[in-house]
């Protein structure tokens, strides 16, 4: 009897923390980044009435007669499982698609976490809730990511002045259509830069001459023209030599039009320039994210440069990572060390701006969970309560 009694105490310790940790689920079912436990009991020891005996020529064997002695908590696991998404529409909201962790520092030590809502500090630089800072590489002086170095924290330089550059080439690509008339013209316009950032729009004007050849001259405003030159086309093909190169000089700056792609064909006019370098003076507005975790600065100016990269981190053993609170973990003895790299590599998931990934609680299941641990307290009660009164008879003996 008071083996009963010890084994359904134990009963009642281990469904106890069943419910806790239920509850703590429960909780936490609206908790960004947040990842389910789950309580796995095993049976303890047991005590042996009687041993087993091996089978004989002249009987046979039996078993062992054991009684057990209740029940423990075996472990309490972590669910890795991928949460469902939110859509935030926020630029620094960010949601890992598979594993991986990102990578924070809160004073000397690194922590992980799959919480991805950050926001900038007064630094600019990209923090969780809490203060801790987003870990990754920054763009270098050539202005690429090196994501072999070491990982620091990510600061947005908002305000930060982009330098002008000068127009020095560009492509323009289309066709000139055979049925133009002679003297007839086509224009297009090109936007180009000097070395202080001014633009200049400089007009293209593609004149025919004769059948198969053409003037393009180049003019700023109603100013004189800047340029001529006469371009003729193979009349066998259409086509123009393939180094063909339109250049002229603008506020001091000389420009060079790549025209090899140009056609004279008998469709449709149509005139396209690309790849026209240079730019002026812009400053950082906002940021993106790529897929790879790469951040985006995104200029006054429209372009867009790199400014750093996301670091995530995956481990060998998730499951053995200690908790630190404020939904972040820490290296534990049993998860292994943090392979840190970027995502979309070596097994680390992609990223989403603009969502979270919210917590994976099944409260169906939960809730399942919670009947089922309610039920086995509530049995393990009544084990004591009959062993109580058994006990109580027995003293009632020698009334």
């Amino acid at each position: 009897m008071l083996r009963s009694m010890f084994s359904a105490i134990s009963g009642l310790r281990a469904h106890q923390t069943k419910l806790d940790v239920t509850g703590n689920n429960i909780a936490n079912v609206n908790t960004v980044g947040f990842k389910s436990s789950q309580t796995v009991f095993e049976d303890t020891l047991s005590q042996v009435i009687r041993n087993g005996s091996a089978p004989t020529a002249e009987t046979g064997g039996t078993n062992p007669a054991q009684v057990g002695l209740g029940v423990r908590v075996a472990g309490v696991t972590t669910n890795f499982g991928q949460g469902s998404t939110q859509n935030t529409g926020r630029a620094t909201d960010f949601m890992i698609s598979g594993d991986g962790f990102f990578v924070t520092r809160a004073g000397n030590e690194n922590l992980f976490t799959r919480a991805g809502s950050f926001d900038y500090d007064g630094a600019g630089n990209l923090v969780t809730p809490d203060g801790a800072q987003l870990q990754g590489w920054t763009v270098g002086a050539d202005g690429t990511v090196d994501a072999n170095g070491p990982i620091g924290p990510l600061r947005i330089p908002f305000g930060q002045v982009m330098a002008p550059t000068a127009t020095t080439g560009g492509t323009l690509a289309g066709n000139l259509s055979t049925s133009t008339a002679v003297d007839g013209e086509i224009e297009t316009q090109v936007t180009v830069y000097d070395s202080v950032g001014t633009a200049h729009e400089i007009a293209l004007t593609f004149t025919k001459d004769a059948a198969n050849r053409w003037t393009v001259s180049a003019q700023e405003g109603e100013s004189a023209p800047l340029a001529s030159q006469v371009l003729s086309f193979d009349p066998g093909t259409g086509e123009l030599p393939p180094d063909t190169t339109f250049s002229f000089t603008v506020a001091g700056q000389s420009v060079g039009i790549r025209l090899g792609g140009l056609t004279e064909y008998g469709g449709k006019t149509s005139l396209t320039p690309s790849g026209v370098n240079g730019n002026a003076m812009g400053t950082l507005q906002s940021i993106s994210l790529s897929n790879d975790g790469t951040i985006m600065g995104v200029y006054s100016n429209s372009l867009r440069e790199p400014i750093g990269k996301l670091a995530l981190a995956t481990f060998a053993n998730p499951g053995g990572l200690s908790k630190a609170g404020n939904s972040s973990y820490r290296v534990g003895d049993n998860s292994g060390q943090a392979v840190i790299g970027e995502a979309g590599t070596g097994g680390r998931g992609s990223l989403t701006a603009g969502a979270l990934e919210m917590s994976n609680v099944d409260l169906a299941e939960e809730f399942t969970g919670l009947i089922v641990a309610q039920r086995g307290f509530q049995a393990n009660s009544r084990v004591i309560t009959s062993s109580d009164e058994i006990l109580q008879d027995l003293v009632n003996l020698k009334r």
